[in-house]
């Protein structure tokens, strides 16, 4: 999606708030629209985890489709034939996520529990090295054993947890992205008032 403009890019920040400050009203409502969004998502966390799925079906395929576009430009075999596989399994892959959204949203939650838990414990690494360096690594600390124990909390309970984990953090994300819009088109309100 492109948006034209009679008007000249914005030379400087300044300029750019300014021109920003005539849409403030329409970031405000942006914010608010995902906010709402992550609300509902959080009211049926199994039915985001499936739109979730879907989201990441719909990017496979788009990736698969590329490799496979991009594999008839090579001009050796080899190479054709590896990007063609690798095409052909990101279409795969994401077609599964269409018929089988449940089973994926099994294995990406495994992948998510998993990557949280090697997070945390790397993590937990950098705030014991920084520790004698006398920086403030309690907080460090502190987010490696949070990102631990999560990892830890959806590895245990999986694959119970794949049914809704996708959906809380969805639905978190989006309230987040939406309070961000907020805080941005409320500040935008706000300068030039």
């Amino acid at each position: 999606m492109s948006v034209t403009s009679n008007s000249p890019a914005p030379n400087n920040l300044g300029e750019g708030l300014k021109a920003l400050h005539a849409k403030w009203g329409w970031i405000v409502a942006l914010g608010i629209i995902f906010m709402i969004a992550g609300v509902i998502a959080l009211g049926s966390v199994v039915m985001a985890t499936v739109s979730a799925i879907y989201v990441i079906g719909i990017m496979m395929i788009m990736a698969g489709v590329t490799e496979i576009i991009t594999a008839f430009n090579v001009k050796d075999w080899g190479r054709f034939a590896l990007w063609m596989l690798l095409g052909l399994l990101y279409v795969a892959a994401g077609v599964i996520c269409f018929f089988r959204p449940f089973e994926a949203a099994a294995i990406v939650t495994l992948m998510l529990g998993i990557a949280l838990v090697i997070g945390g414990v790397v993590r937990g690494f950098l705030a014991w090295s920084v520790r004698e360096a006398g920086k403030p690594w309690g907080w460090v600390a502190f987010s490696a054993l949070i990102t631990l124990l999560l990892g830890l909390i959806i590895i245990a309970k999986w694959p119970y947890s794949s049914a809704y984990t996708l959906g809380i953090f969805l639905g978190i994300d989006l309230i987040f992205i939406g309070s961000s819009w907020l805080g941005i088109g409320l500040a935008l309100k706000k300068r030039a008032a």
